[in-house]
């Protein structure tokens, strides 16, 4: 079953960067540039957001880790 997106409205002083941080830690590259594509005009309201500003976290799949190669056996 595929995860789906998160709604989540900002608090006073918030800004996207610490919300995307908090949501998706620092585990999946390129994470504020996926929210700010899903949510357009966010960038619009400037650095702190204004207080209850709805944020789609879209769900982003963890990247897999690469499997180790041995040269030698």
């Amino acid at each position: 079953m595929a995860a789906s997106a998160v709604f989540y409205r900002s608090k006073q002083g918030e800004t996207i960067d610490e919300i995307v941080w908090r949501h998706y830690g620092n585990r999946i590259a390129g994470a504020l540039e996926i929210v700010l594509e899903a949510n357009r005009d966010l960038a619009a309201l400037g650095p702190v957001l204004p207080i209850n500003t709805e944020i789609e976290l879209p769900a982003i799949e963890a990247p897999k880790e690469a499997e180790a190669v041995r040269l030698w056996d």
